[in-house]
């Protein structure tokens, strides 16, 4: 198989990207991604990550890929979850508390810290509105989420968010009172599922 075709391969396996650490699998140099981007062919988003000329780039899965821990969560778990109609204009993910995340300076993320113990509560894998797969909190942990902080969210789409979930079929009430407990905001969670359900 020759280079361009591997490179292809990659790119097509990866719905139009590519990481440098794939390249090991294939036997390809690194200097050949110098090759690529001067024809065009690819570009270069991120450090060890680039993308083909035909990819629309998702903001979603490049900042999974700069921020491996990061689990995509609040609003933009909604917008994941179908509770919410609004695409977020910025990016909400929580990290473990002591996690040093260079794009903690970036106006286009907002950062929430949780303890190494429960970061991890409610982790799921979802597809971006690109078809690819990144880490996101589940629609149980989500609800938890925006309930813990609702200062933080505008009203509007808090109630609406809880109505939503209030009608899904696939919502877990038991799941909910689990993390809710691990949480400690079983009281919070407890009266605001007593109106709604």
């Amino acid at each position: 198989m020759t280079i361009q075709k591997n490179i292809e391969k990659i790119l097509k396996s990866n719905n139009g990207y590519l990481k440098t650490s794939e390249l090991k699998e294939y036997k390809l140099n690194k200097m050949l991604l110098k090759r690529f981007m001067k024809t065009g062919e690819i570009e270069r988003i991120s450090r060890g990550l680039y993308i083909s000329k035909d990819t629309i780039e998702d903001d979603y899965y490049v900042l999974q890929y700069r921020c491996p821990k990061a689990i995509f969560s609040h609003e933009t778990a909604l917008y994941f979850h179908d509770l919410t109609d609004r695409t977020p204009d910025t990016l909400m993910i929580t990290i473990p508390t002591g996690y040093n995340s260079r794009l903690l300076k970036d106006e286009h993320y907002v950062f929430s810290y949780i303890k190494p113990e429960l970061h991890n509560l409610g982790k799921m894998k979802i597809k971006t509105p690109f078809g690819n797969e990144v880490y996101c909190y589940d629609i149980d942990r989500t609800i938890c989420d925006i309930i813990r902080h609702k200062d933080k969210i505008e009203r509007y789409q808090f109630v609406d968010a809880l109505k939503r979930y209030s009608r899904m079929k696939n919502k877990d009430i038991s799941k909910l009172y689990k993390y809710a407990e691990k949480l400690h905001i079983q009281k919070k969670v407890r009266e605001y599922m007593e109106i709604l359900l």
